[in-house]
């Protein structure tokens, strides 16, 4: 006899099972010490800017803007599988209560991740309205209930297999979410945060009366699934090997000219490979973009020069060790095995692009300061990064992946 509840809570102990089995290898890693630190570097400036603020300083705006991206973003964790489509698609009547703990264990996880944005955001909104910390049980409350709504209305979403459905969700409860914020963070009269529960209330109600013919979409929720597993176990494979993960590919067509600068040579055999996995792959060009811009944020916003390129060293650091799996990339296949091209070549082919992004990277980077009009800051990032560039490819990854 099929058992929702049980069968919720196989799944549900497997997926916390796979998370602690490679939780373990990340944050056994030194680069949890470097991120803890970068960490503690960021909330000390962050409270000497809090310092400089002055009471007219638009503190609701700013945590209305961001705070409702968390809002807003409402996944939903149901662990199905890929074969659930087949064996569960039959059942799927049966199963409201399955779907209803796993609406609750997301609501907490999501509770969770705005409760440290708000406390984030607290220090900012006390240094322009006196000191008031008191606010900070009524703000959570009012945002416990309208996450609710937002959860609510996004599973009613996941009945519509329309993508543009589902945008329009995310940018109507995004501007909702926002003026809610806004008025909340305003300490505005409680009537106007009553009319903004009760749009909720009714965009809930619409949704689920639209969908009351409409089944779910597995092959939707599947997918979604799968997504974020896969985003795991990204993660958790600059750690350790994850035979679980797959590799995603993109075309990228506007990268192409940099491909053209290879050479068609034997000896180019392994740049031509690194270079397109590096540019073409899921994981590697976007952690790049995503560390420099981050970098570059945080570079505009400090005004201490020694600051700027210890930040600008702590990134290229990070990026550069993130990008290291890239020679393991091809471990399993055993066709590379057959190019008649020798391992040194292979090695120097890594080595070279591995600097050739750090060098990309630092240029951008030293662009901030040069912005502010710090030309000296960035004469010394460019200078300080590309020497230890060198220094981290030829001495520490060159080591690395020898002995791998």
């Amino acid at each position: 006899m099929f058992d929702e509840k049980k069968l919720w809570q196989e799944r549900f102990s497997q997926y916390t099972r796979e998370l602690s089995k490679y939780l373990r290898y990340i944050f056994n890693g030194h680069i949890v010490i470097v991120l803890f630190f970068l960490l503690g570097t960021a909330a000390y400036y962050y409270q000497q800017w809090i310092k400089q603020l002055n009471s007219d300083f638009p503190a609701a705006i700013i945590m209305a803007i961001i705070l409702s991206l968390l809002m807003t973003y409402s996944p939903i964790f149901t662990f199905l599988l890929e074969a659930d489509r087949v064996f569960l698609l039959p059942l799927e009547s049966r199963l409201k209560r399955y779907f209803s703990r796993s609406l609750m264990v997301s609501y907490v996880l999501h509770l969770y991740l705005l409760l440290m944005g708000l406390g984030i955001f607290m220090p900012l909104y006390a240094r322009v309205n006196n000191g008031n910390y008191r606010a900070f049980f009524y703000f959570f409350l009012a945002i416990l209930i309208a996450k609710a709504f937002n959860l609510s209305i996004r599973w009613r979403i996941h009945h519509f297999v329309e993508a543009r459905v589902q945008i329009m969700d995310s940018l109507v409860r995004y501007v909702l979410n926002g003026v809610f914020l806004y008025l909340l963070f305003s300490n505005a009269h409680i009537i106007f945060l009553l009319i903004i529960f009760a749009i909720y209330l009714m965009l809930y109600v619409y949704f689920q009366r639209a969908t009351v013919a409409k089944g779910l979409k597995w092959e939707q929720l599947i997918s979604l699934e799968e997504r974020r597993m896969m985003s795991f176990y990204r993660l958790a494979n600059l750690f350790t090997d994850v035979p679980q993960l797959r590799d995603r590919v993109k075309r990228r067509k506007w990268l192409d000219p940099v491909l053209y600068l290879l050479r068609y040579q034997q000896n180019q055999t392994y740049s031509h490979l690194f270079t397109r996995t590096f540019i073409r792959s899921g994981d590697y060009l976007g952690l790049l973009i995503r560390l420099t811009v981050i970098c570059f944020i945080f570079l505009f916003f400090i005004s201490n020069e020694y600051g700027q390129v210890f930040f600008t060293i702590l990134f290229l650091y990070l990026t550069g060790f993130q990008i290291m799996p890239l020679w393991n990339h091809y471990q399993n296949k055993l066709w590379i095995q057959l190019y008649p091209v020798s391992e040194t070549q292979k090695q120097s082919s890594f080595l070279k692009l591995l600097t050739n992004v750090l060098n990309l990277q630092t240029i951008l980077l030293s662009l901030a300061p040069f912005i502010q009009g710090g030309w000296k800051t960035g004469v010394a990032i460019l200078a300080i990064g590309f020497l230890f560039n060198f220094a981290f490819v030829y001495g520490y990854a060159k080591n690395r992946i020898i002995k791998i």
